[in-house]
């Protein structure tokens, strides 16, 4: 049928040594047995593209994922890039993003305003006021009209000059113990999701996500199962936080927390989560203390030690397995950063942060990675390593091929961990009746990314659940 003959349009680019390969299916491409065309990508257009993944391959160039198709794939190769997935919008010489022919404000950190705003004519002060009430003040401005207290002739120009949202609130989910799920639309019609987390102590968590969809392909996450579509900008992470505050606050109470364990992968765009959390934590603005801001990561080492020279904030590791090959099977970035690289280098850069632990995240999937033997392995891996350890439930989702370990077995888990010395605590699910809890976020399209062949001593335990036959999103790459 014209779907399935449809052609792919792929470009391999480079994260470190490892490759990546995107696969866009464009609606206007069409073969022959002598011939490809495929009409020019643009990367301006407002139409959000039809689909897109990206799956790691190996360091050997063999690719680790197939997706299932009936005709052959074109592959095209480009240069080396180490930026896999482009923005929307434009930006001007100093690296400030636009709208159109605006300027968006929450892409900018104190700085940049405040130079922008003198480049108008206008003084440092107002610079200051327009801040505040962009992300403190309990104002949260969305338009120039919410301005209270500038300059008429101010606040023209802002309206002349410079774009207030970078999202377009779509829906907001409530699951049954409390937690809210919103979903935002982006400029260019793609869809992301941030998540609100109540909590009795006054310390209310916002997850905001840093991608459209994630190229790291973990077995257990459900957004994995989209591969990348691209990078979120500065603005467009920050304005979750801001919405979150703006719509949520007067439910939630005051939101304390920020946590980047949503869509994406964190240090996979580091340039602006950076400039998000430098945004974030800015002592006139929303006002996020620094070890209350945390980035998640899967194990990019390179952008692990710059964040941790550059960032103050607060660092999680995704760490999920205690042999090599368990990870590399689950977290197909292990096969470049394995556990040993991953864990050296955190206890290295660590030696220099005062009074600082990283939290180790740990998911536990039933007969995989939750015996006594990987408990006992876990308490060696992260000797010498100041460190929490987070023990996650897996949360299923359609075509998961993981089971959740039973309560009583991650009680026991725990505690072998806790008798060792380790700092450990049981972190319960939340918001799973929405898709809102760790690994549920985000909706897969017809392709998506492949499942990896389960290593041999897993496979009597594992049973790979058809996708088509219990999802409506479509069909499931082959196992490779």
């Amino acid at each position: 049928d014209m779907e399935m003959s449809c052609c792919m349009w792929m470009r391999r680019v480079r994260v470190g040594t490892n490759s990546l390969l995107l696969a866009r299916k464009h609606p206007m491409a069409f073969s022959s047995p002598t011939s490809t065309i495929i009409p020019p990508l643009s990367l301006s257009s407002s139409k959000p593209p039809s689909l897109s993944f990206i799956s790691l391959v190996s360091s050997h160039r063999r690719s680790l994922s197939i997706t299932a198709h009936s005709s052959p794939i074109p592959f095209v190769s480009t240069a080396d890039t180490d930026t896999c997935s482009p923005e929307v919008g434009g930006g001007d010489k100093n690296g400030i993003r636009k709208k159109g022919s605006k300027v968006l404000l929450k892409g900018m950190r104190y700085a940049e305003l405040e130079k922008w705003v003198q480049s108008h004519g206008y003084r440092p002060a107002q610079a200051l006021m327009l801040w505040k009430r962009l992300y403190g003040n309990n104002i949260w401005a969305h338009c120039s009209d919410e301005l209270e207290g500038l300059n008429k002739d101010f606040k023209k120009m802002l309206s002349e000059h410079a774009e207030f949202k970078a999202l377009s609130l779509k829906d907001i989910l409530t699951a049954s113990d409390g937690t809210r799920k919103i979903l935002f639309t982006l400029e260019d019609g793609l869809v992301i999701e941030t998540v609100v987390i109540p909590c009795q102590r006054d310390r209310t968590t916002v997850c905001v996500s840093s991608q459209v969809g994630c190229a790291m392909n973990c077995q257990f996450c459900y957004t994995g199962r989209m591969g990348l579509r691209r990078n979120l900008t500065a603005a467009e992470i920050v304005e979750q936080a801001v919405f979150a505050r703006r719509l949520l606050s007067s439910e939630v109470g005051s939101i304390t927390n920020v946590v980047f364990m949503g869509m994406g992968e964190p240090l996979h765009n580091i340039e602006n989560v950076i400039k998000a959390v430098d945004i974030m934590v800015h002592e006139q603005g929303l006002y996020f203390s620094p070890r209350k801001v945390t980035v998640s990561t899967s194990g990019l080492v390179p952008q692990l030690k710059r964040f941790l020279h550059e960032s103050n904030c607060s660092i999680a590791v995704s760490l999920n397995a205690t042999t090599d090959e368990v990870r590399n099977w689950i977290m197909p970035i292990n096969r470049k950063y394995n556990l040993g690289l991953l864990l050296e280098t955190l206890r290295e850069e660590l030696r220099f942060k005062h009074n600082y632990k990283v939290l180790f995240e740990y998911v536990m999937l039933a007969g995989v990675n939750d015996s006594i033997e990987d408990a006992k392995r876990l308490i060696d891996l992260v000797q010498g390593i100041p460190c929490k350890i987070n023990l996650i439930s897996f949360n299923p989702h359609c075509g998961s091929q993981f089971k959740p370990t039973k309560e009583e077995k991650m009680i026991e888990f725990r505690n072998i961990l806790a008798e060792a010395g380790c700092v450990v605590f049981l972190r319960p699910s939340r918001g799973d009746d929405q898709m809102a809890a760790c690994g549920q976020l985000g909706k897969p399209g017809e392709i998506q990314a492949p499942l990896l062949r389960v290593p041999a001593q897993f496979q009597t335990g594992i049973k790979s659940i058809n996708m088509t036959a219990n999802c409506s999103s479509g069909s499931l790459g082959k196992l490779v």
